[in-house]
């Protein structure tokens, strides 16, 4: 199918014939609920339902979410718009390639096989561990999917619709009861254990409930607000009498912050060979011949860099 109009200004009629061909297809070939389609606009990102006529508002006032030229959401297949194109740069980037993502994430222990460099015994631990999952079948004879690449798949549909801890472990029963050959974590615990591995995992910091702190470095222990008063824990009768009873001390905090670390996140940016050169594209490939054509280009990037010259030199 030609997507050309997908790269022509928003309010031509190509464009707007183009989104009319979309919607025909989501409606026949898809899977509406009723009279709505997941919007697939630059706003909504594929997260909720809308009618025809807003979906068809919404792709012209905002486009369609970058990047999304494969309508797996609504009724286009990733192997049969690939055989249609024949495009290999478009297949390679379309497969899992999760020996890739070991690879680039665990770097120094896979060197270390090689005797190049020494990676540290914990990675090494966790980079043999998720190989292993990597070469496992997901079934007797599956070849489209591995226990690590369709675990991560599944997470991902998790963190994407919301669908709850109690839901995920439900449907993690569901699918090991019925279909018992299916090689898969038992448990939400061991699949978040397999993408934390990957190192992708985030910080929990309690915060005050009225967002007057975090308890983090030296406020790490204290029980109630230096701002407001206000405690830390949430009070429960119910559960303090059974903590009496249990003699086990487990509190439950007024408010928790889910922290994303950042070096580690640019750290495994720089390490991955694809997207690194991106990077560094800012300082190495840039033109720079006076014209405003990148946030490099402007004063405020290169006053910060002449503030740190020495992480400036170091693209």
């Amino acid at each position: 199918m030609d997507k050309a109009w997908m790269k022509l200004p928003r309010y031509s009629p190509e464009y707007i014939n183009g989104v009319e061909v979309f919607l025909n297809y989501a409606y026949t070939k898809g899977n509406p609920q009723g009279v709505e389609i997941l919007c697939p606009c630059a706003k909504c990102h594929n997260a909720f339902w809308r009618t025809r006529a807003v979906v068809l508002d919404h792709l012209i006032g905002y486009g369609f979410e970058k990047g999304y030229d494969v309508w797996v959401r609504h009724g286009e297949g990733l192997i049969n718009l690939m055989d249609l194109n024949g495009d290999m740069d478009d297949r390679e980037d379309a497969i899992d390639d999760i020996d890739g993502l070991l690879y680039e994430q665990f770097r120094d222990v896979a060197q270390e096989e090689n005797g190049v460099g020494e990676g540290p015994n914990e990675d090494a631990k966790k980079f043999y561990n998720l190989l292993e999952d990597a070469k496992q079948e997901l079934y007797p004879g599956c070849k489209n999917f591995t226990k690590l690449s369709f675990t991560i798949r599944l997470y991902l549909l998790k963190c994407l619709h919301g669908w709850s801890n109690a839901s995920f472990n439900a449907l993690l029963v569901l699918l090991r009861e019925s279909m018992p050959q299916l090689n898969i974590p038992d448990s939400l615990n061991k699949t978040r254990g397999m993408i934390r591995d990957l190192g992708l995992d985030y910080k929990k910091i309690d915060a005050c409930p009225n967002d007057c702190m975090l308890y983090w470095k030296d406020h790490e222990n204290d029980t109630s607000c230096h701002v407001c008063g206000a405690p830390r824990w949430i009070e429960n009768v119910e559960g303090d009498r059974q903590l009496e009873e249990n003699k086990k001390a487990y509190k439950i905090s007024g408010k928790v912050l889910r922290h994303f670390p950042l070096i580690p996140r640019l750290q495994r940016l720089f390490l991955c060979s694809k997207t690194a050169g991106s990077l560094r594209w800012h300082e190495e490939e840039r033109s720079k011949d006076g014209k405003l054509r990148h946030p490099a280009d402007g004063e405020a990037w290169k006053d910060f860099d002449k503030c740190h010259p020495n992480f400036a030199n170091d693209s």
